[in-house]
């Protein structure tokens, strides 16, 4: 866990947001907007919002998956105390302000498409917009405030907060609502991750729970010392973060914890990982941004053994005689595979394969994407996953191919739901639960 010794928010920071694995956003009642970038360990200041304005959550724009870069992508939504959300642009231009609710706007969050919008308030109300900022409906109404909304992995429902209960809404007029007591105390966040399809709830009864969708407990934490202010899953749904008072929980998807860090940063209010799901950021009640990175990961396979030891740094030890080498890349490791004799690392900008056999001349070649979410392998060739597509090589480096069809959804593809073997892919498509694609 990292403080980057840099000219920090004179108050507490609200909220966090990624624009890419390298550059950050944060906002604070020092009513400042500022972007961090991480390479260079520099700070500016974006946006100066006026006095009466605190901002509350920010979320960016979706970047649209196989469509070649947008205008839009580049904007994020705030919501502030004053009842309303505003559009703004990566340069700090406000291109809409909109009336939502009574009282403060809570939470905001665009649907993975980038089609709509959701937004909650103090006066109960869920309301659905367009991406233009137009009102499309009001989704329900309650009598208490709703602090926390999240999507459904495919857009079509949205799961909110009300007090001690979660609810899951779908956004078709008379489909069934899913209603559950959650937690002893007021429900302060809540996460829905679109890979695994599992929820994370943070009460103030100093408790976190997992959840699967059909509102099933599958972990209940034990009760903390301080009630939990966070709670954010990882992009591929493997890992999420906890974040309370001087506290930051690294679990495991099934709830137990890897890592307990205490940085002195008052309440962590709100967590985003990044892109690449390397590393988190939290926004802290002290006026600090905290940074961490995830270590430590380890890879088997008969007798070898890899471990992350660094975020640039791999070591491979063979159980049979000890023997230890070290695996220096240029980049941050982001995700890697051992399996049929070689080892898949992918890092920001390339790939490397190693054979077992040989650690020192791995085979290396430069990605278009970056940001691999996925590596399989079978006996003869693996296969990466990234943000536009999906990729299919030899052991030796060269390209095979990339099978594509219509409505394909890369950013939600996991070890599930691809399967590679010799000579086939099999792919189930998340549209049709019951149609699987075979290439």
């Amino acid at each position: 866990v990292s403080f980057l010794n840099m000219v920090t928010h004179q108050e507490l920071v609200s909220c966090v947001g990624w624009t890419t694995a390298e550059e950050l956003y944060s906002c604070s009642d020092d009513h400042q907007i500022v972007k961090w970038n991480l390479l260079t360990s520099e700070t500016s200041q974006i946006v100066k919002l006026p006095d009466d304005i605190y901002p509350i959550d920010l979320h960016w724009f979706p970047k649209s998956l196989g469509i070649k870069k947008q205008t839009q992508a580049e904007s994020f939504v705030l919501t502030s105390s004053d009842g309303k959300f505003h559009l703004i642009s990566k340069l700090g231009r406000v291109e809409k302000s909109v009336e939502a609710h009574c009282g403060a706007v809570l939470a905001g969050r665009w649907n993975y498409e980038g089609t709509a919008l959701v937004t909650v308030g103090e006066d109960g109300q869920i309301k659905i917009w367009s991406k233009t900022g137009m009102l499309r409906s009001t989704l329900a109404q309650q009598g208490t405030p709703v602090y926390s909304v999240a999507w459904g992995p495919d857009s079509e429902k949205v799961l909110y907060t009300a007090g001690k209960q979660l609810i899951i809404k779908p956004l078709q007029p008379n489909a069934k609502v899913l209603q559950w007591k959650a937690h002893d105390g007021i429900i302060l966040k809540v996460d829905w991750n679109s890979v695994n399809d599992l929820i994370l709830s943070a009460g103030e009864d100093c408790k976190y729970k997992v959840w699967d969708s059909y509102g099933r407990p599958l972990y209940n934490s034990q009760p903390h010392e301080h009630p939990i202010t966070s709670v954010a899953w990882a992009p591929d749904g493997e890992l999420f973060a906890v974040g309370s008072f001087h506290t930051l929980r690294l679990c495991d998807k099934t709830g137990w914890s890897y890592a307990l860090e205490k940085p002195n940063t008052g309440s962590i209010f709100n967590i985003a990982w990044s892109i690449d799901g390397t590393q988190i950021a939290g926004a802290c009640g002290n006026g600090h941004v905290v940074f961490a990175h995830v270590v430590e990961q380890r890879w088997e396979w008969k007798n070898f053994q890899v471990t992350l030891t660094k975020r640039r740094t791999m070591q491979v030890r063979n159980v049979l005689n000890d023997a230890v080498d070290l695996l220096e890349f240029r980049d941050r490791v982001i995700k890697a595979s051992l399996n049929y004799a070689h080892l898949v690392v992918s890092t920001s900008l390339q790939c490397y394969v190693f054979s077992t056999k040989n650690w020192n001349t791995p085979l290396i070649y430069d990605l278009k994407e970056g940001t691999v979410s996925l590596i399989l392998q079978a006996e003869r060739h693996f296969l990466l996953v990234d943000g536009s597509g999906i990729y299919l090589y030899s052991y030796e480096g060269r390209f095979i191919s990339s099978p594509k069809f219509p409505g394909m959804r890369t950013d939600i593809l996991n070890a599930q739901t691809v399967s590679l073997s010799n000579d086939t892919i099999a792919i189930k498509d998340k549209a049709d639960e019951k149609s699987k694609c075979i290439f």
